[in-house]
C-alpha cells in the first residue's frame, strides 16, 4: 500500500512532461488521491481515467497559452502545477553548439517561465501550489554526463522557484524538488559501467525511484506542507548535504 498524504478530491493538477518517468509517478499519485490531471506533453497519450491529455511544446508560447486556456474552459479552475518537463544536454561547453544550449535551456528554463506566467491567474484564484522539477546539477554544478546547459538551466529552475515564491505569496506556494539520478529509461542509454559509477557516487548507494520523487512533491503540494514554500528539497540520495 502507498502511503498518499495528499487530498486531491475535486483539485485540477496541470502536469508538464506528464508522460515521462517523474511525470507519470506524480500522475498516478494525484489521480489515486481523487484528483483530475491536465496532462501536457509533446508525446502522445494513452487514454486514462481522470486525465486530459494535451499535445503540447512547452517552449512555444502561443501552444501554452492555448493549453492553459484549455485547461480552464474544460476544468474551471487549476490547483496545482508540476513542471516535470525537461531534457539533458551533455557534452563539453567549449564542444556545444548555441542551438542546442538554447534547446537545453528552453525546454528547462523559459518552459517554466512560459508556463507560470500563464498560470499566474488560475492558481491564485484557487490559492494554489507549485512544485517545479529541479536537480542535484543545478546546486553541484554538474557533471560532463549531464552538461553545463542542464546545470545552468537546473540552477535558473531553482532561484525562478525562490522568486515565485516571494511574489507569489500568501496566496500561491512555490517549491522545488531537486533529484539526483533518477531511475528513468533516460538511464537506459547509459553504459554498465556509468550506471555503476552513478550508484556509487550516492551515499545510499542507489538509484531514486520515481515514485520517490513522486511522493515528495505530493507532500509539498499537500495541505500537510501549508508552511512550506521557497525551499528546494534536495533529494539527492547524499550528493547534496545541507
Amino acid at each position: 500500500m502507498t502511503l498518499n498524504l495528499l487530498d486531491a478530491a475535486g483539485r485540477v493538477l496541470l502536469l508538464s512532461g506528464a508522460w515521462g518517468g517523474v511525470g507519470r509517478a506524480v500522475m498516478a499519485r494525484w489521480l489515486a488521491a481523487g484528483g483530475t490531471v491536465v496532462a501536457l506533453d509533446q508525446a502522445s497519450s494513452p487514454a486514462a481515467d481522470g486525465v486530459t491529455a494535451l499535445t503540447c511544446d512547452v517552449t512555444d508560447e502561443a501552444a501554452v497559452d492555448a493549453a492553459v486556456s484549455q485547461a480552464m474552459e474544460t476544468h474551471g479552475r487549476i490547483d496545482a502545477f508540476v513542471h516535470a518537463a525537461g531534457i539533458v544536454g551533455g557534452g563539453p561547453l567549449e564542444d556545444m553548439a548555441l542551438a542546442d544550449w538554447r534547446a537545453v535551456m528552453d525546454a528547462n528554463l523559459t518552459s517554466a517561465f512560459l508556463l507560470t506566467r500563464a498560470l499566474h491567474a488560475p492558481l491564485h484564484a484557487s490559492k494554489g501550489a507549485v512544485v517545479l522539477l529541479g536537480s542535484t546539477n543545478g546546486a553541484n554544478g554538474g557533471s560532463a554526463l549531464s552538461g553545463a546547459a542542464y546545470a545552468a538551466a537546473k540552477a535558473g529552475v531553482a532561484n525562478l522557484g525562490r522568486h515565485l515564491a516571494k511574489t507569489w505569496s500568501p496566496r500561491v506556494r512555490v517549491n522545488v524538488v531537486a533529484p539526483g539520478p533518477v531511475r528513468t529509461p533516460m538511464l537506459d542509454r547509459l553504459s554498465p559501467e556509468v550506471l555503476r559509477d552513478l550508484k556509487a557516487s550516492l551515499l545510499t548507494g542507489e538509484l531514486i525511484e520515481a515514485d520517490e520523487v513522486a511522493a515528495a512533491v505530493a507532500f509539498l503540494l499537500s495541505d500537510h506542507a501549508r508552511s512550506i514554500t521557497g525551499t528546494t528539497l534536495n533529494l539527492s540520495g547524499g550528493l547534496i548535504l545541507d
